[in-house]
């Protein structure tokens, strides 16, 4: 099984190359834009990463700033960032559940593909370290703003199916107010050898036998987003 932590630690650049393959039909945007207006909004991008939503969000909003637990993502999100010469942004190293921010700094706060390993991570504790990270979210919100928490509703699915463990964080979240959708952001790669290679460093062999034999091929994947205004 791959260690998701080492690959979040060692691994940004390769990590980066396989993300920059999902979402190829661009749904992902106008999904954020349907729950809430991006314009004028300063964002707080959490479990950032390599920077996907930030990149995403900045040409579309007053300012982002992306925060992950690994330095080693983050200088390939500042990297990415800083290719877009927008300078509306900064990055930081922080948790979610101890944002090293003011409170009502932010009129957004996005999560994505991050929450969860809280509930992978933690063990019997995920639900009061869940907990803490929604109260952060909260803390730092104006009023009217909003959450957004983006995760995986299956890879290499056509159809959403909730990963094995993350049925009660789903419901956890529901249960706590927020509303739900989900989109395909399916990956595209640009041969096969390259899909082999991706696809086995992040999610494992098993994944390899879904990568039919296209000369550009694709893999599922269902995203689900949910999403509460305070």
């Amino acid at each position: 099984m791959t260690d998701h932590k080492t690959v979040y630690q060692q691994e940004a650049v390769l990590y980066q190359r396989l993300i920059a393959r999902e979402d190829y039909q661009g749904n992902l945007l106008p999904e954020i834009k349907k729950i809430t207006p991006l314009n004028g909004k300063d964002v707080v991008d959490l479990g950032s990463g390599t920077g996907r939503l930030a990149h995403l969000l900045a040409p579309h909003i007053k300012s982002v700033h992306a925060m992950d637990l690994f330095p080693h993502m983050l200088g390939v999100a500042a990297r990415r960032l800083r290719n877009q010469q927008l300078g509306n942004w900064q990055v930081t190293a922080g948790d979610h559940r101890q944002i090293p921010l003011p409170s009502k700094s932010a009129d957004l706060v996005v999560s994505g593909w991050s929450i969860c390993y809280l509930v992978v991570w933690e063990g019997e504790e995920w639900i009061g370290e869940v907990e803490n990270a929604l109260l952060e979210m909260k803390r730092v919100l104006r009023s009217g703003g909003t959450m957004i928490i983006i995760e995986t509703l299956g890879t290499g699915k056509e159809h959403p199916v909730e990963p094995e463990g993350l049925n009660p964080y789903f419901i956890f979240l529901e249960s706590r107010g927020f509303q739900r959708s989900w989109i395909r952001t399916d990956y595209r790669f640009d041969n096969r050898e390259e899909a082999l290679e991706l696809v086995e460093f992040f999610f494992g062999e098993e994944m390899v036998r879904k990568i039919g034999n296209e000369n550009k091929p694709v893999l599922a994947e269902c995203t689900g987003l949910w999403w509460l205004t305070l």
